[in-house]
C-alpha cells in the first residue's frame, strides 16, 4: 500500500514540474497567437533549435568555473535571446507579409498562407537539424540530472519523496520566467502596447502605435519563451530533429485549452497537461500517454468550449 501511494506522490511530483515548463512552452504560442492571431506550426521547431543551440553552449562552457546547472539555465536564457533577435528578422522578412492588417480583409483572414509559410519553415529547420546535428538523440546533461532531493519518510517509515534536481530547478526558472512575462505584460510601456494592438489593431493605429512593431516583439517574445522552455526541459528528457513536432501538438492543446488569446490560460493549460501526461502513468502504459491528455482536453471542452480562461462569444 504504501509503495502504490509513494507512486502516486512522485507522479504528482513530476507532473507539477513537468507541467510548469509545459505552461512556458505554451505562453509562447499563446502570446504570438494572442497578439497577432498567426497560427504558428514552426513553433516546435524554433523550440527544437533553443534546445540544440542551448546544448552547444553547454558543450563549450564546460570547462569554465561555472556551476554545471547554473551553465545550463544561462545557456537557455542565451538561446532564447538569439532566437528572440532571429524571429524578429523573420517576422520582418516573412511573417508580416501573411499577418497583420495587410491580410485582415481577406476571406480566412490570411490563416492559409500563415499554415503553408510555417509549415515551410517547419520543414528547412527539420531537415537542416538533421543535416547539422545527425538523427542521434542528445540531451543536456548536468551533474543534476541525476541527483535529487529526498523528503521523508511521509508516513511511518517507507513512504519518501523524490525531487530530481535538474527538473525542479528548471520548473522553478520557467515559473520565474512566466511572472516575468506577466509583469512586462501589465506593467511595461511596451506591454501596454502589445495588449493594445491584441486587443484593436485599428485603434491602436489612430493611438500612434506601431502595431507592426507589436507584433515583431510578439513573434520575437513568443518563439524565445518557447525556446527556452525547450532547453529547460532538455536537461531531462533527450531531443532530436524531429521532436518538435511531438511538443507542437501539446502546445496547442494547452493554447486551446487555456482558451485561445489568454496568455495566462496557455501557461494553466500546458501545466494541466504536462500534470495528467504523468499521471495518466498509473493507470496506463507510457506510450499512451497522449491519449490520456486528449481524453481530458475534450472532456474539459465538451463543457467549456472555449477554454478554461477563454471568453465566450456570443454570436447573431
Amino acid at each position: 500500500m504504501s509503495g502504490e501511494l509513494e507512486a502516486v506522490l512522485q507522479l504528482l511530483v513530476a507532473g507539477l514540474t513537468v507541467g510548469c515548463i509545459y505552461g512556458l512552452m505554451c505562453v509562447g504560442l499563446g502570446l504570438i497567437f494572442g497578439v497577432m492571431r498567426v497560427i504558428n506550426f514552426a513553433q516546435g521547431d524554433f523550440m527544437m533549435v533553443g534546445m540544440y543551440l542551448a546544448f552547444l553552449m553547454v558543450g563549450a562552457a564546460v570547462t569554465l568555473p561555472v556551476n554545471p546547472y547554473l551553465t545550463a539555465v544561462l545557456a537557455a536564457i542565451a538561446a532564447g535571446v538569439i532566437l528572440f533577435f532571429v524571429s524578429s528578422g523573420l517576422h520582418l522578412m516573412m511573417i508580416r507579409a501573411v499577418s497583420g492588417q495587410r491580410v485582415s480583409d481577406t476571406d480566412d483572414g490570411g490563416h492559409t498562407r500563415q499554415l503553408i509559410l510555417t509549415l515551410g519553415i517547419s520543414l528547412v529547420l527539420q531537415n537542416a537539424a538533421l543535416m547539422v546535428f545527425g538523427s542521434t538523440p542528445k540531451s543536456i546533461r548536468t551533474p543534476f540530472s541525476t541527483q535529487a532531493w529526498e523528503i521523508g519518510p511521509l508516513i511511518g517509515d517507507d513512504v519518501f519523496l523524490f525531487f530530481n534536481k535538474a527538473r525542479v530547478l528548471s520548473a522553478l526558472a520557467a515559473c520565474v520566467i512566466a511572472l516575468g512575462l506577466a509583469l512586462f505584460m501589465g506593467r511595461s510601456a511596451i506591454g501596454r502596447r502589445l495588449r493594445a494592438a491584441a486587443d484593436n489593431p485599428t485603434a491602436s493605429i489612430y493611438m500612434g502605435i506601431d502595431v507592426d512593431a507589436a507584433h515583431r516583439m510578439a513573434f520575437g517574445l513568443g518563439i524565445a519563451l518557447t525556446a527556452i522552455a525547450g532547453a529547460l526541459i532538455a536537461v531531462s528528457v533527450p531531443f532530436q530533429p524531429y521532436s518538435g513536432l511531438e511538443y507542437v501538438v501539446l502546445m496547442y492543446a494547452g493554447v486551446v485549452l487555456g482558451g485561445m488569446g489568454s496568455v495566462a490560460g496557455a501557461f494553466w493549460g500546458g501545466l494541466i497537461i504536462g500534470f495528467v501526461q504523468q499521471m495518466s502513468q498509473l493507470v496506463m502504459p507510457v506510450q499512451l500517454q497522449a491519449t490520456a491528455v486528449f481524453t481530458v482536453f475534450l472532456l474539459i471542452l465538451l463543457f467549456r468550449p472555449q477554454g478554461l480562461f477563454g471568453r465566450n462569444v456570443e454570436r447573431a
